[in-house]
Parts: structure tokens; C-alpha cells; sequence
């Protein structure tokens, strides 16, 4: 049993992961962002990869990657700089990133990587899901990694049931087949397509991202799922804090506990 496995048999509702990209603000500050997000207590942490072309990311992520490859980080670096991390976080860590780079290391060799290392999980957005069945899901389990698939309102019921029933941990719920980035609210499609999910009663917990920036986004998604994903706000949270993540975190965690007028 991983990390993943046990925070949610620990915890059932609530469950906050945030997602950074390695190597932003600065190249060296993945530890000390992860360090600031455990010492906060966030739930889960998922580190992007960056990459040149992220499709599934809004501008605000897009643009952490650029700065991150301008600055020199590579995958070879980001699992350097995670060689002992679990000499100090103790809470679960996803891999998240696109699968060309990941292929470019190799993906056995990624694997046995995110295995020393301490990765629980990894997120592919661009991955099939067939592909991941028949190719990439025997190597996966070999390293007790975790796969995490992404659904969206477009995905269908037999799809879901799918993905549901060869996969481990939890779900992604894309709130919207749109690219990342902050929303204030979520209007009633969204709404529709999370209680749709919700009556599915899959095996797996899901966890809702896309979109989740403030109070409202935030409770509308542990309404309606086992816990929420924010990326977007916190790396905006970080570009205006680059010297001082433990400020970024508090910043980012009283926004979405604040009410809105």
C-alpha cells in the first residue's frame, strides 16, 4: 500500500492536493515548496514536469514551464533534487507531466526513478488509455506506481467504468475539457457533470481540478468529490512570492478558505 493509498483510507473528504511546476520560481525551490505545503498541512503534492508543450495547461502554467527549461531543469535534474526527499515529507507525491520527456528518459527507467525516490504516483494527461492498459500499466505496477487517469464532462460512462476498474487510487475529474486556470465559480453544466460522477459510485475517490481558486470553487468541489487539485492559483501565488514560498502557501491557502462578497 502507498502513500496515496493510505491518506485516503485516513482521510475520506477534504482532501486537498496542489500542484507546482519543478524548477519555478526558482531551479532549486521544489523541496522547500514541498517542505511549505507539508508544514501547512495540504494533503498531496504534485510536481509537474515542465515541458515545452504543455496542451492541457492554461497560460499561467505554460508560462512556469517556460521559465523552468529557461532556467535548466531537466527530468534527470528534478529526480536529483528528490534523491533523499523522503528524509523529511512524509505525505504523498504525484509525478505529473506529458509523455515525451518521460519517454526520453525512458519509461521503465522513469519509473524505477519515481520508485527510489518516493514517487506514489504518476499523472500523463497525454497518455491513452489503451495504450496505458497494454503497454504501460505492467511496468507501472512493477514500481508500485500509481496511475492516475483524467475524465471529463466528454468522457463517457463506459470510459469511466474503465478506467475505474484498472486503476487504484483515485480519479482526476477535469472539471471541463478547457485548458487549466483559475475560475471563480462553477456554473451549473459543471455542476451537473460532478453530481453525474457522483452518482456513479466508482471504487476509486475522486479528486475535482481545473478551475479550483478561491472558496467557492474549492467547497463546490468537496461537495461533490473525495477532495480538490489547485495548480494554477498557486503558481500565480508563487510568481508573486518568488523569494518567499511560505508566504505563497498561507496566500494561497486564505484565498480559497476566504468567503466571497
Amino acid at each position: 500500500m502507498n502513500r496515496i493509498h493510505q491518506l485516503f483510507q485516513q482521510k475520506q473528504t477534504e482532501i486537498l492536493s496542489v500542484y507546482f511546476t519543478a524548477g519555478f520560481p526558482h531551479s532549486n525551490d521544489t523541496r522547500e515548496i514541498l517542505r511549505q505545503l507539508q508544514a501547512h498541512n495540504v494533503n498531496m503534492a504534485e510536481i509537474g514536469i515542465p515541458f515545452s508543450d504543455p496542451m492541457a495547461d492554461g497560460v499561467v502554467i505554460q508560462q512556469s514551464s517556460h521559465v523552468s527549461l529557461q532556467q535548466g531543469m531537466t527530468l534527470r535534474k528534478l529526480f536529483d533534487q528528490l534523491s533523499d526527499v523522503r528524509s523529511e515529507i512524509t505525505m504523498p507525491l504525484i509525478m505529473m507531466g506529458y509523455l515525451n520527456p518521460i519517454m526520453q528518459f525512458g519509461f521503465e527507467a522513469f519509473c524505477q526513478k519515481c520508485q527510489e525516490t518516493g514517487i506514489d504516483g504518476i499523472i500523463i494527461p497525454d497518455l491513452p488509455f489503451n495504450e496505458y492498459l497494454i503497454e504501460y500499466k505492467p511496468i507501472a505496477d512493477k514500481y508500485n506506481l500509481s496511475v492516475i487517469m483524467l475524465i471529463t464532462p466528454q468522457t463517457s460512462e463506459e470510459r469511466i467504468r474503465l478506467i475505474d476498474q484498472h486503476t487504484n487510487s483515485f480519479i482526476y475529474m477535469v472539471s471541463s475539457a478547457a485548458t487549466t486556470g483559475a475560475q471563480s465559480s462553477f456554473d451549473e453544466g459543471k455542476q451537473t457533470y460532478f453530481r453525474r460522477i457522483k452518482a456513479m459510485h466508482l471504487q476509486n475517490p475522486q479528486l475535482i481540478g481545473f478551475g479550483i481558486s478561491n472558496a467557492d470553487t474549492l467547497q463546490a468541489a468537496f461537495a461533490n468529490a473525495q477532495g480538490a487539485i489547485v495548480g494554477s492559483q498557486f503558481i500565480k501565488e508563487l510568481k508573486q512570492s518568488p523569494d518567499n514560498i511560505g508566504n505563497a502557501v498561507e496566500e494561497l491557502l486564505r484565498r480559497l478558505n476566504a468567503k466571497t462578497e
